[in-house]
């Protein structure tokens, strides 16, 4: 493999399990993938979802941060619009003067959360429109040269934390290439525009301080196992599950309420969100990778993997890097 590969960890709870079950999970992927050779996990923002537990971003990258040596942790992203961005460069000033040269901070506009959770976070509805100028106001903080006169992030101002645009459409190419910072496309659920974005992020970059290059990370769902039959029993099972996700609001279906919906039209559409998935066992997902990377020319991917069990998750990504031989940090 001639791209590096890194991980998308969706903290995810598993029905009968709890949050610090899953952080326990979280830090152990954490320590094999440091041995495996991925070179980055990121976690994501998300409110409001019982299944997911990377609300507090920050807070689980500093506990998966004491726990490994090498691995570079960040957020996958923070969804600026909900916080100040003083408060972010402090926080991640923080874990990068805790843990120098591992952290990355993955920036997306979008609330993370429905609009009743936006309104509990007191996100304003038109916070989203001053997301470049927010981003920039952030990066003033994280290089010391802020611009906002008197006023300095303790810890953060100098730490460089690098930073990442992540987006599902065009408009965050464009900025991205705008502003010179590496681009992270969520093609592992929003498929779309994939194609678009990476042609406009690259044909519109400027090089800047962070980076003198693009640098375009494509996001891609794989389920590894020793067996054809167990792989594509697991994509089935975790897509009956993002019907819940997704769809459940509050209500849970039975397997036969989940299967009808995704047999659906709705159900299609939501099939449509995971089209970019490798599933199988690994010879099989290496080939699916190695055609995707040429065919999106991304510098990089981030792998989810939504299995059922904490030991099919592992090994998914186990037999995935002794499959790609990723490239480290």
């Amino acid at each position: 493999m001639t791209v590096p590969l890194s991980i998308l960890d969706l903290a995810q709870v598993a029905e009968g399990s709890t949050p610090a079950e899953t952080f326990a999970s979280s830090v152990l992927l954490a320590q094999h993938a440091e041995a495996w050779g991925y070179r980055r996990i990121w976690y994501a923002e998300h409110h409001n979802m019982g299944s997911i537990a990377s609300s507090a971003t920050s807070v689980l990258i500093a506990h998966v941060a004491a726990h490994t040596s090498t691995i570079r942790l960040g957020s996958g992203g923070v969804m600026l619009p909900n916080h100040s961005p003083l408060t972010i460069a402090e926080q991640f000033g923080t874990l990068e003067s805790l843990h120098p040269g591992r952290i990355d901070l993955g920036l997306g506009r979008a609330p993370g959360s429905d609009q009743i959770t936006a309104r509990a976070l007191r996100r304003d509805p038109m916070s989203a429109e001053s997301f470049p100028q927010d981003v920039l106001e952030l990066q003033g903080y994280l290089t010391g040269e802020t611009r906002v006169p008197g006023v300095q992030a303790t810890p953060g101002k100098g730490t460089d934390v690098p930073l990442y645009i992540l987006g599902s459409s065009l408009f965050g190419a464009r900025l991205a290439a705008a502003l010179g910072l590496p681009f992270a496309f969520a093609s592992h659920f929003a498929p779309q525009a994939l194609m678009d974005a990476a042609a406009i992020y690259r044909r519109e970059f400027k090089p800047s301080a962070q980076s003198a290059t693009p640098h375009f990370i494509a996001g891609v769902n794989v389920i590894a196992a020793d067996s054809a039959n167990d792989a594509h029993h697991e994509f089935h099972e975790a897509m009956l599950r993002r019907v819940t996700l997704l769809l459940g609001r509050g209500q849970t279906f039975t397997r036969e309420e989940s299967e009808a919906i995704l047999a659906s039209p709705g159900g299609q559409q939501m099939s449509e969100m995971a089209r970019y998935s490798a599933v199988g066992t690994p010879d099989v997902v290496r080939d699916y990778l190695e055609r995707f990377t040429a065919q999106v020319e991304a510098d990089e991917l981030i792998v989810a993997t939504q299995a059922g069990t904490t030991e099919a998750w592992l090994r998914s990504f186990e037999l995935l890097a002794g499959a790609m031989h990723p490239v480290a940090a």
